[in-house]
């Protein structure tokens, strides 16, 4: 704080109403809305409070601390209107309350949140305790604490296998948001309120608290600033953190509650209050007076008063032990005796024009202390107004962050240079990316990207140890440093995988030359541990403007050129080609086209008939997924399969197929024959696929028995031999049927078939569509027959498109085909036709 001007203090500072904060995502449902269907909605729409309106009317309110409410052990609960579960009483706030004063009412009442109504008592939005933190200007608040000052209370830990209804008990009765779920051999994770509103939108109340608990739990040290844990939860858009001592073990859990209530975010405001309280006291007792003094005096931060002069009134012990002036030496004087002269005079002008439009100002500032060092101080000034409203006072508090500044400047080293090589980072990188691109865009010249990464370096971490991998990283590092000229950049961004930044060109064959002596840098082994290991190295590079107009994109060529290199053999370059990011960006669109559909339920399901070989009578369909995209056409299964099971999506494929197959059978869709429905390993070996399909059938109230199960020979994987035989036991056990589709394609043992539960084996269409002429595949064909009749097992032909086969088959004991012979996978409203057909003219396809 300096000298102050002399000026005129205008009077229209006004604090934050909340609503200009509120969030005006506000979602409604009627009161008889089931709990699942409103748990659902909540998910969609992520929010964590639904309000049941009838009408007009707001009758109450649900949030996710609700959740803890309901009796998970009783599956049926979830089906019951909101109405039995809300919360009448909806506290409400008029939308021109102070900031402050909402966040006053949510600490008294021990609420998360407040209905913002307009003056007619209409519903305007939802005050969080996320919307205050965001809003209010605590910044300094938050980074002189540390998080272990927020935790008042051991967090609650809970086995895996605790039952989820004993788990929420538990959470009730300790009247807590979360808990810390403990697994055997794994690292903990955390059940949130939150979670248990995704339990009750997808129906899963009979399952233990390992079933639902989220991965990873993000953990802080106890020493870290309230400020890195906020920005961190905004990160990962969490509501609670780990806290952690310095023997890591795990004391606490964080939430914005707690930080709310923690953190003296009113600090400056009171101390306003207590000043104009002190003249109050004049005038009626001099025990408000001592409180005062009290408050300033217990500070640990500096704090000074001064009149609208800047001439100091008051000092408390701290600003003393700060500054090194005594009371008596700067009650008097103006501020300017602590002013460093580093800071011009617009900064000043900036200051003091803030603080009068807004009636505070708090930011970073160098002064000086007796003693004539300067020092950097965080400097927060606020405007008393007397009675009248003008501004008859200024509070300044203050604290020396020089400690914080030295951290600062280590963080920004560490930030910006990799710890390993002392080669540049990637953040670091890009920056420096970024200037070349806009020196090369003003002076019109070229400029290029390599991206390196290093052959088969793996295996030296593999072979001897992470300690020797990083040995060889270093030395890779001094390498390329010798080889690059003077201004082009060297960056290690992760891992193995170097870039190097040749911010002007003038030739491309420049490029060729560099990118051998990078080559040739790696013709001497490495020694490691007494021993010599060759390293080679695969290079990208990418051209400006030719291949890229922005960082990311020559980035991300370079990279693709890099991969083209390893294809081609590895230790050698490549040029950035435009067909190369073709086919990338080909791949991405039907990763966006699959993602897309499978959220907008656009998969159809077609259907193909199976029929007696005998007198062509219907005995059951195979339910076959089938995706056209209005831009990419009708995509092949064999295309989408296999991409679904690399994103992780074939659970959600198989769900909607295996939902729409049931809701077809509800509805009276299909003939009452079996119907098959594809399994991929994916599918088979999640831990919760037997709880999802049981869930399905019993939701449309489907038999068992109706639904046949078609796994490939490739999920009977010998080493998982016995877990997948409890599986299919179980599964057969339900009264489901069990089908190896593709036999003979794979590799499964004929000892461990005999042991599987199987009603079905369908000989590949492989196999079947040369016969009969085929002696070979008519000898395999005949074989499997023998054998599964052996087994006591049913056979299907797949892929019968003639007569010729049909008869083959008929003759050598197969009993049941399915092909072009007799229909395509159909629609289920050519299926109908095709059904309607086959009953007017049996035999007639």
């Amino acid at each position: 704080m300096s000298a102050v001007p002399t000026f005129s203090i205008p009077n229209n500072y006004q604090e934050p109403k909340v609503a200009e904060l509120a969030s005006r995502n506000l979602v409604t449902c009627p009161p008889d809305m089931p709990l699942q269907q409103v748990a659902a909605l909540m998910r969609s729409h992520h929010v964590s409070c639904i309000l049941i309106k009838q009408g007009h009317d707001i009758l109450g309110i649900w949030s996710e601390g609700d959740a803890k409410k309901i009796d998970y052990r009783d599956t049926h609960s979830f089906e019951r209107p909101i109405k039995d579960f809300m919360t009448p009483s909806v506290i409400h706030i008029d939308q021109d309350m102070g900031l402050n004063d909402a966040a006053g009412l949510m600490l008294q009442k021990r609420i998360r949140r407040l209905l913002v109504v307009d003056k007619q008592k209409r519903p305007l939005g939802i005050l969080t305790q996320t919307d205050i933190l965001r809003q209010q200007r605590i910044e300094f608040y938050l980074k002189l604490r540390d998080v272990g000052s927020s935790i008042n209370k051991r967090p609650l830990f809970l086995s895996a296998t605790l039952p989820l209804a004993d788990g929420v008990r538990a959470m009730q009765v300790h009247q807590v948001d979360a808990a810390i779920i403990e697994f055997t051999g794994k690292p903990p994770g955390i059940i949130t309120e939150r979670d248990l509103v995704t339990v009750i939108a997808k129906e899963q109340g009979e399952v233990n608290l390992g079933d639902v608990a989220v991965h990873p739990l993000v953990t802080v040290h106890k020493d870290c600033s309230l400020l890195q844990a906020v920005d961190l939860l905004k990160e990962i858009k969490f509501r609670h953190l780990a806290v952690c001592d310095d023997q890591e073990r795990l004391i606490g859990l964080l939430s914005f509650s707690d930080i709310l209530s923690n953190v003296e975010h009113l600090y400056v405001e009171q101390l306003k209050q207590a000043l104009e309280a002190r003249d109050a006291a004049l005038r009626t007792s001099t025990d408000y007076l001592r409180l005062a003094q009290k408050v300033i005096d217990a500070s640990l931060h500096g704090i000074m008063i001064t009149d609208v002069h800047g001439v100091i009134e008051s000092v408390n012990p701290s600003f003393t032990l700060l500054t090194g002036y005594a009371p008596e030496e700067a009650i008097g004087r103006r501020t300017d005796l602590l002013k460093s002269g580093l800071h011009d005079k617009s900064f000043y002008q900036s200051l003091w024009q803030t603080l009068l439009s807004q009636g505070h100002w708090q930011g970073e500032i160098w002064n000086k202390r007796k003693d004539g060092q300067i020092y950097p101080q965080w400097l927060s000034i606020t405007a008393i107004r007397g009675e009248n409203g003008e501004i008859s006072q200024f509070a300044g508090i203050f604290s020396d962050i020089s400690e914080r500044k030295q951290h600062e400047k280590q963080i920004h080293q560490l930030a910006y240079i990799d710890e390993l090589t002392g080669l540049a980072n990637r953040r670091m990188f890009m920056d420096r990316l970024q200037l070349a691109i806009a020196n090369a865009h003003r002076h019109h010249h070229k400029m290029a990207v390599m991206f390196l990464d290093l052959d088969l370096f793996k295996r030296i971490n593999d072979t001897l140890g992470h300690q020797a991998g990083d040995q060889a990283l270093s030395e890779v590092a001094r390498r390329l440093k010798q080889t690059v000229r003077e201004g082009e950049s060297v960056a290690r961004i992760g891992g193995d995988e170097f870039t190097i930044l040749i911010p002007e060109i003038e030739q491309v064959e420049q490029l060729d030359t560099l990118a051998r002596r990078l080559v040739a840098q790696f013709e001497d082994p490495i020694r490691l541990k007494d021993q010599d290991f060759f390293l080679t190295t695969s290079i990208g590079i990418s051209l400006y403007p030719k291949d890229g107009q922005c960082a990311e994109q020559l980035i991300k060529h370079a990279d693709l050129a890099m991969y083209e290199a390893k294809g081609g053999g590895r230790n050698q370059y490549c040029f950035y080609q435009s067909h190369t990011g073709q086919q990338t960006a080909d791949e991405l669109k039907m990763e966006q086209g699959l993602r897309l559909a499978l959220q907008q339920r656009r998969l159809q399901v077609h259907y193909q008939p199976k029929v007696s070989l005998c007198d062509n009578a219907l005995v059951g369909l195979e339910a076959l997924v089938r995706w056209h995209d209005s831009e990419l056409g009708q995509v092949s299964p064999a295309e989408f399969i296999p991409l679904a099971e690399k994103l992780g999506l074939i659970g959600i494929l198989g769900d909607q197929v295996l939902s729409q197959v049931c809701k077809d059978m509800q509805q009276g869709k299909l003939s009452d024959v079996p119907v098959s429905v594809n399994v991929s390993s994916v599918q088979l070996t999640a831990p919760d696929f037997c709880q999802r399909l049981c869930a399905t059938l019993d939701h449309y109230a489907i038999p068992p028995e109706r639904i046949e199960l078609e796994i490939t020979e490739s999920c009977l994987i010998p080493e998982e031999a016995d877990s997948t035989l409890r599986l299919l036991t179980k599964l057969r056990n339900i009264g489901l049927r069990l089908s190896i589709d593709d036999f003979g394609t794979g590799y499964s043992s004929l000892a461990y078939l005999r042991r599987l539960p199987l009603d079905t084996l369908k000989i590949d269409r492989c196999f079947i569509k040369e016969l009969p002429d085929n002696g070979e595949d008519g000898q395999i064909a005949q074989a499997i027959l023998a054998m599964a009749k052996a087994l006591n097992l049913q056979v299907v032909a797949e892929g019968v498109e003639n007569e010729a086969q049909c008869q083959f088959l008929r003759q050598a004991g197969c009993t049941i085909g399915q092909g072009y012979l007799y229909a395509k996978p159909l629609s289920i409203e050519a299926l109908s036709q095709w059904l309607k057909d086959k009953t007017t003219c049996q035999g007639c396809y």
